[in-house]
């Protein structure tokens, strides 16, 4: 809370903040579309809460919240005492993604139906940053008095699902990315120096399938036993077959005949990604014995055992975080079909409309969205609302209190969360493949 008050003094110096996005340029910026700026500062909203939370998980940080009485009161709970060496650094995340949340949710109530920026409320789309910044401090701060129960145990589970769903979007990202990949390095072997690029698709593909091997090895020796593990085994095996038949699938001579462009390379990016998904899911399982990675949690003070916020599939999931909600921000989708199911459809303000040349040498959003908008805006903030939950999870590794809140424990229904949504890309994926053949009467670009 208090690197938020801090920046929050740096800006209330910057009048700029009060106005729309064009203002929001420095002249060392080139021009660009109104509607990238705004998403990028909402953008920024979300990453710098995500910078607050993080904070508050670091181990000096959390002594601190421990001293203040209302945050964590030992004495008055419906379960007996709280241990807060436990509980404080999971409630301090809770409720600033909670406060991250429930802003995109009003924006994405407010901008329902919004189809051009000729109206009003587009004006609150991309402008009134400074106003709409301290509401993101006033809600922040709300949050902190929000009383444990029922709160903790309702937002575990919208955060397990808005967590579910994000996952899906990352993914959906990921499908787009790696057609989109493919798709330009075989122009540019059709155009030119075809040995070079071929070349470049066969290592890039081989890395990725070298890595994805070292993946399932490596899940294999540290997540399973020889007597045990039996639900590991079969997560791990069952993933690997998927992953090796979309391979199979996306070099059939019917769909590369339906999509030239289709090949090993989307196949080695979606199958990475999956062993990623199911490492996270075997980093949550709660049997020690099959979890090596398992977080040290507190269930007496005494023990000399400190909760440990940080681990390698969390780091991980963190940096791929950052990338899709950049992603989201920025991208410009060549897929109709993407746009379609991202609410990102081409239309005339897409295409080029608006001024774009600099005035007076002054570099400046120009609006691009006078004809339509080029995006969504309540789905865009649904998309940030999911990024909240999701990280909100992923720093507190998807760990529940237990009855007493003594200590965090590790629940089955994240690790099942997570092998779904894994099961879910391959079927999406694989639907990339088959749809052309399958639905014949429509268009697939």
């Amino acid at each position: 809370m208090g690197a938020c008050l801090g920046v929050c003094s740096v800006l209330s110096c910057m009048s700029c903040l009060c106005g729309t996005a064009p203002c929001l340029l420095c002249g060392c910026c080139p021009s660009t579309k109104n509607s990238t700026v705004t998403r990028l500062v909402f953008t920024f909203f979300l990453l710098l809460g995500t910078l607050v939370a993080c904070i508050m998980i670091i181990p000096g940080v959390e002594d601190g919240l421990k001293q203040i009485p209302w945050f964590c009161d030992t004495s008055t709970t419906l379960h007996g005492s709280v241990n807060c060496d436990v509980v404080v650094g999971y409630k301090a995340v809770y409720r600033m993604c909670f406060a991250m949340a429930g802003f995109f949710f009003l924006f994405a109530l407010i901008m329902i139906c919004v189809k051009s920026s000729k109206d009003p409320r587009a004006y609150i789309q991309n402008g009134f940053w400074f106003f709409k910044f301290l509401i993101l401090i006033g809600i922040t701060v709300g949050a902190f008095f929000i009383p444990n129960e029922p709160f903790t145990s309702v937002w575990f589970y919208f955060g397990v699902v808005g967590g579910f769903l994000f996952i899906l979007v990352q993914l959906i990202l990921l499908i787009d990315f790696a057609h989109s990949w493919s798709q330009s390095w075989l122009e540019k072997a059709e155009e030119g120096n075809t040995k070079c690029w071929y070349a470049a698709l066969l290592i890039c593909t081989g890395l990725l399938y070298a890595a994805s091997i070292a993946a399932v090895v490596v899940l294999y020796i540290f997540y399973t036993k020889s007597n045990d593990c039996t639900e590991n085994k079969v997560f791990i095996s069952l993933n690997l077959i998927f992953c090796i038949i979309v391979s199979v699938v996306s070099i059939l001579p019917k769909i590369q005949d339906a999509q030239p462009h289709s090949g090993l390379l989307q196949a080695s990016v979606i199958t990475l990604y999956t062993f990623f998904i199911t490492w996270s899911a075997m980093a949550s399982v709660p049997n020690k014995n099959c979890n090596p990675s398992l977080l040290a949690v507190v269930s007496n003070t005494t023990t000399g055992q400190v909760v440990q916020w940080w681990d390698a599939p969390s780091i991980v999931g963190l940096v791929i975080f950052i990338l899709c909600t950049l992603f989201i921000s920025i991208r410009s989708s060549n897929n109709t079909q993407v746009n379609k199911l991202m609410q990102t459809e081409e239309n005339p303000a897409m295409l080029g409309g608006g001024e774009s040349s600099p005035e007076d040498g002054v570099h400046r959003a120009y609006d691009n969205e006078e004809e339509g908008v080029s995006y969504s805006y309540t789905f865009f903030h649904f998309c940030l609302l999911l990024a909240s939950l999701y990280i909100m999870m992923t720093l507190t590794h998807w760990y529940k209190p237990d009855a007493n809140y003594q200590a965090m424990t590790s629940a089955w229904s994240a690790v099942w969360v997570k092998i779904a949504s894994s099961w879910m890309g391959l079927l999406l994926y694989l639907w990339t493949l088959v749809a052309p053949i399958i639905l014949k009467n429509r268009e697939f670009n």
